[in-house]
């Protein structure tokens, strides 16, 4: 690489501002101080990390949806900046930063820490003799550029911070599954070829007053199942919570409260696919959400960020032999795994105690309007145990096909599937196939936009075999692979966060062909007559559903649909299944 001076003297000055270190509290600054890095600032700086390193690479993977490229860098002690190449010996940890870029915490406190770790004389050093680091330095390039003071109204600091949402105003921590932007694909093909081992998701959180800068989300121990779930509960997770509070960098789960206050109990957030962390567990990853608190000083929560990544790189060197081994007996397991969870439920009946430092919620009189209003009292504090309900249990369960069927018409699904490596195999000739297919019985749709869908939910399918054409080009789809369980996630119709719940399919949701009533009339009755199971079930609904009995055309019509004449493509779910 060539050596650029104005790279140079921008990485010397933002060292310089970076080494300065508060004596008083023991704090690595920011950048500057209540300022976060631009994305140009940012880049920049990565840039001169690689020129002035051996062990360090930035590289461009993919786009966004603003056009710029993301970025990846990475530190490795091996000089092997293929993630093909790795060391699967060694624990690969990513890092995401900035999908809210409002929220830029682990900006700064990712390259305080790349600059340690580089660093030859620093302690932090030796880390890399066991870890692989990969960052993306900002993911939410978009909204990183759209930059203001006012859009985080309760957030205190940094001066000047990105916007929440990106290009097309998408929330990008809606967007892992569903792909709509650039930006997720490329983070996709990113996540799929660097298999990390462990994946960290920096944020800054909005809600309730604590005590607490930091707080944190784990992948659910049920969901995650499995051999990585027991040692996420018993190992991983406690083992980074102790660790913080060596540092006096005391954590608490995410506070997601049961009513208003954090006296009411807390809920484990549950991490669907949709979210960063609940994707990366789709693929056996270790996945953490850093939540720093909104009205906490912005160095503070950049500290706390900073060693949050220490002690998960620190556990990482001391226990990572069994961290790479629980991902590797769950890579095995999954391929034998037959049933999927598609949907969870908190399990009330099971609960933990944690001890909780909190501020007391008290009422005044509005000086705003009138009535009274909320705050925390900090004179009036408090440590005392709340109920902490941290299990789920399974909804709907589904049975892995041996292989999924997919027909080329479906481009979007098609591209998606790709971006996540997955194994596909193209039909050689046009073919009549015998499949399972599934028939869309029942569901509901949301009212309101949300992410730029109208999502589906309680969706209800009745199953049938049929001879499906199938042409030359189509996608057949082994299970038996890496991607077992995101298949099974995206393409069975009743998954929370499948494609089908995210509107890739509605077109199927329609009839195209009917009948006119007065001239099938005559067939309706020629169709009875013929049939005597059919007239066995008309007679049947007829004494049964009142809404039916007081309709001549809708009986016409529940005839229609038992007949040879109604299309079978109406609310066919137009993925099939080939089943052992």
């Amino acid at each position: 690489m060539k050596n650029s001076m104005l790279l140079k003297i921008l990485f010397l000055f933002i060292a310089l501002l970076s080494l300065f270190q508060d004596k008083s509290q023991g704090q690595h600054i920011p950048f500057a101080a209540n300022k976060t890095l631009t994305w140009e600032q940012c880049i920049a700086t990565c840039k001169a990390l690689d020129e002035e390193s051996e062990f360090a690479q930035l590289e461009e993977y993919g786009t966004t949806d603003i056009g710029k490229p993301l970025h990846l860098f990475i530190i490795n002690k091996d000089k092997v900046f293929y993630p093909e190449l790795f060391d699967r010996e060694k624990t690969v940890i990513l890092i995401n930063n900035a999908i809210h870029p409002g929220e830029p915490d682990g900006v700064d406190a990712s390259l305080m820490l790349s600059r340690e770790l580089l660093d030859k004389k620093n302690p932090l050093h030796e880390l890399l003799n066991h870890v692989i680091i990969c960052i993306i330095p900002i993911y939410n390039v978009d909204g990183a550029l759209n930059r203001g003071s006012f859009s985080r109204a309760n957030q205190d600091g940094p001066e000047e911070y990105g916007f929440r949402g990106n290009a097309r105003n998408l929330d990008l921590n809606r967007d892992f599954i569903k792909c709509d932007s650039e930006n997720a694909k490329s983070f996709s093909k990113i996540f799929r070829t660097v298999r990390p081992h462990v994946f960290v998701d920096t944020h800054v959180s909005n809600g309730a007053d604590y005590p607490y800068t930091m707080t944190l989300i784990s992948t659910q121990s049920d969901k995650l199942g499995g051999a990585m779930g027991e040692f996420m509960r018993m190992k991983l997770s406690p083992a980074l919570f102790k660790r913080m509070e060596e540092k006096n960098h005391t954590m608490c789960p995410y506070v997601n409260t049961m009513g208003r206050t954090p006296e009411s109990g807390l809920v484990e957030f549950l991490e669907t696919p949709r979210f960063a962390s609940g994707y990366a567990g789709l693929f056996n990853t270790f996945s953490f959400i850093t939540e720093t608190h909104m009205l906490k000083p912005f160095a503070q929560r950049v500290e706390s960020t900073y060693q949050f990544f220490v002690s998960m790189i620190e556990y990482c060197r001391d226990d990572g032999v069994a961290i790479r081994e629980a991902k590797r007996q769950a890579d095995l397991a999954l391929l034998s795994q037959k049933d999927f969870a598609l949907g969870w439920e908190l399990d009330t009946a099971r609960k933990d105690i944690i001890n909780f430092s909190g501020y007391e919620a008290k009422q005044k009189p509005s000086n705003v309007g009138a009535g009274e209003r909320m705050y925390y009292d900090h004179s009036s504090s408090y440590a005392k145990p709340v109920n902490y309900f941290n299990r789920y249990k399974q909804g709907v369960v589904v049975a892995a096909p041996a292989f999924y069927i997919i027909p080329q018409a479906w481009r979007e699904v098609i591209e998606r599937l790709k971006c996540n490596h997955v194994l596909m195999k193209r039909i050689e000739r046009d073919t009549l196939m015998q499949v399972f297919v599934y028939y869309i019985e029942d569901l509901k749709t949301g009212e309101e936009p949300y992410e730029g869908h109208y999502n589906h939910r309680d969706t209800e399918v009745r199953k049938a075999m049929q001879s499906v054409q199938l042409f030359k080009g189509d996608y057949i789809i082994p299970t038996q692979q890496e991607a077992k369980r995101y298949l099974v996630e995206v393409l069975e119709p009743q998954s929370e966060d499948g494609f089908f719940a995210w509107n890739f399919f509605d077109s199927v949701l329609q009839q195209k062909e009917w009948f006119s009533d007065y001239v099938f009339e005559e067939k309706a009755e020629e169709l009875l007559k013929n049939d005597s199971k059919l007239k066995a079930d008309f007679d049947k609904v007829m004494t049964e559903d009142e809404e039916l009995k007081n309709s001549h055309w809708m009986q016409l019509y529940w005839i229609y649909q038992r007949s040879p004449y109604f299309e079978k493509s109406a609310y066919r779910y137009p993925v099939f299944r080939m089943e052992n």
